[in-house]
């Protein structure tokens, strides 16, 4: 469904769609605000026909990723949550907990996102203590290995002594751990253990026995048994307010729970079924065949559940069914799964509660003529005017987005190292981010998406004067709200006024000018000091003649570091691509005069 300008509102699939589109548009058909308002946007529907309703799931969820249409119920991209990567990718994979999911490469692996993030970290470090695996993302000698290959933890990636496909063999069983099969891999390395002892490899098979032993161990802390039979499910349920739906997915292989997966989705006009089938389609459509299980368990009837079944049928090579338990143990589960999305929806009440009140207290006390549900933050960061930066932190209803941060390099001439000015600094940042609202009336700031419904600066009334002027010079202030917060006595200063605001520093609104203050330090110092290490890294390679800065990327990706560059002989410099006999020669005279 697109709008009268041809953007996309909408994306959805059904085997009957004449009745689909028809019910949007019935007047019989009570519809939600959200609904109702995409219904009088819709001018034009595209549609695509397909062979099977399999291909119809697959294409509206690679639609769907690609357009990102706003009256889709897409999930949140949860950071409380994290999740395990390996990079398949790689010739080497990495194995490491992050909680940010990007695709990067098709072939890299995301599993999760895990609930319990101290129980997963114990995980990957008894994981790492089993299995022989990389323990450091570069290595510490450049010539020989490190203790950990010694005592067995390693087997020496860093000096090539164990080929890619053996080390992929190794991160596959680890794969398995996270993929609920830890009973699949048990029994593959005791029938490794069995044929290394008929063998007589006595000492492969006790190095095999001791990690048959440490993951029975870990599968004990992990589990929860459960008095049910072998067949691995899944069982899904939410708990859902006004506006967020929160959804939990358990794992059950061999009868035992295995992990308790969490995700976010906006609740409003949407049904609990339609909730549950878009989370098990976006969950499915990024795990491996292997992890889909035979059964799940839903806590309400899907609208789809057809196409799903069979999707997922496709997808493993065997059927799939999809079930609402209405007895005994399923349903007991099903129970046990809506009692935990109970509990996270009641913490994010809670927070968003917190949020609301602070947001409230903010607007009373800086007189606002509404809540402000987008504030920016800036601060500057450098050391004696060198490596300036500034940065830019967005919050919105009171909890950070950093999706929408920013940070910028200070283009002034005047700040140079030794001379530093933080007005001019700020009033360069400020002119940058709002240059394409200049002249702009104030209807038309309103309806942008992104414009700011405060501004908070880190500083004084100095730093205030040099951004309110240069708001002006642009004709956005006002309407454009500006405060700065100064940090020896946590002073709000107001456009205008000489005397700082009478505040109490426990109030809400004022904690939560300081959570944006001390956040949008934090990632200019950050970046920063990214900036400062990148110059030191290159200042000594700067004055070698012949050198620019693209073969010193180079030489910096080969060799790692510039102490490894001054240790290198000129055989090894000239293995660096673009580095020649003669740029070599320099390199090494230079570090050797």
């Amino acid at each position: 469904m697109r709008d009268i300008e041809g953007q996309i509102l909408y994306i959805g699939k059904s085997k009957k769609l004449r009745s689909r589109v028809r019910s949007y548009f019935r007047d019989s058909q009570p519809h939600s605000p959200r609904i109702a308002l995409m219904v009088q946007q819709v001018r034009d529907i595209e549609f695509i026909v397909t062979d099977t309703e399999a291909e119809a799931l697959a294409l509206e969820a690679n639609l769907i990723k690609e357009h990102q249409p706003y009256f889709n119920v897409l999930l949140k991209d949860d950071k409380k949550y994290p999740y395990v990567c390996i990079t398949w990718s790689e010739n080497y994979p990495r194995i490491f907990i992050t909680r940010k999911r990007r695709l990067n490469n098709p072939r890299d692996r995301y599993y999760g996102p895990y609930v319990d993030t101290y129980l997963l970290r114990r995980t990957l470090h008894l994981i790492k203590n089993i299995f022989p695996l990389r323990q450091r993302p570069k290595p510490l000698f450049k010539e020989r290995t490190c203790l950990n290959y010694d005592i067995g933890k390693c087997p020496g990636v860093c000096q090539g002594l164990i080929t890619s496909s053996d080390y992929h063999k190794i991160v596959e069983k680890v794969a398995m751990v996270f993929q609920g099969r830890s009973e699949e891999l048990l029994n593959t390395l005791k029938e490794q253990m069995e044929k290394a002892a008929s063998e007589l490899n006595f000492e492969q098979a006790v190095l095999i026995r001791d990690q048959i032993n440490a993951l029975q161990s870990l599968n004990t802390e992990q589990k929860v048994s459960l008095s049910d039979d072998t067949i691995s499910r899944d069982a899904i349920g939410l708990a859902a307010d006004d506006q967020h739906s929160c959804i939990q997915l358990f794992q059950i292989r061999a009868g035992r729970l295995v992990g308790r997966l969490g995700f976010f989705a906006d609740s409003q006009s949407q049904s609990p079924g339609a909730i549950l089938q878009r989370v098990l389609e976006e969950h499915y459509w990024q795990a491996d065949p292997l992890e889909i299980p035979k059964e799940i368990l839903v806590q309400y009837a899907l609208p789809e559940a057809e196409i799903l079944t069979e999707w997922l049928s496709d997808r493993k090579g065997r059927k799939v069914t999809i079930t609402v338990p209405q007895r005994q143990q399923k349903a007991d589960l099903i129970e046990m799964v809506e009692r935990n999305a109970n509990y996270e929806l009641e913490r994010i009440q809670r927070t968003n509660s917190r949020n609301l009140t602070a947001l409230e207290d903010l607007t009373q006390l800086l007189d606002l003529p509404d809540l402000p549900r987008r504030i920016e933050g800036y601060d500057i960061s450098h050391i004696q005017g060198s490596n300036a930066v500034a940065s830019q932190v967005v919050f919105i209803d009171g909890v950070a987005a950093q999706q929408n941060y920013r940070h910028y390099k200070i283009k002034n001439p005047n700040v140079t190292s030794g001379h530093s000015d933080d007005f001019a600094s700020l009033a360069e940042v400020i002119s940058r981010r709002f240059r394409a609202y200049q002249n702009k009336s104030e209807a038309d700031l309103l309806r942008l998406e992104d414009y700011p419904d405060l501004i908070m600066i880190d500083g004084g009334k100095g730093q205030l004067s040099s951004v309110i002027k240069i708001l002006e010079n642009m004709n956005i202030f006002p309407p454009l709200q500006v405060i700065s917060l100064a940090k020896k006595r946590e002073e709000i200063f107001l456009p205008g006024e000489s005397q700082p605001l009478a505040t109490d520093a426990e109030q809400p609104g004022v904690q939560l000018l300081r959570r944006i203050r001390d956040e949008s330090h934090r990632f200019a110092v950050s970046f920063h000091r990214q900036q400062r290490l990148k110059q030191s890294r290159r200042s000594r390679l700067d004055q070698i003649p012949g050198l620019g800065f693209q073969r010193q990327k180079e030489l910096l990706a080969h060799f790692h570091s510039v102490d490894y560059i001054r240790e290198a002989s000129l055989a090894q410099l000239q293995q660096v691509s673009g580095i020649g006999e003669k740029l070599a020669r320099e390199i090494y005279n230079y570090f050797h005069e």
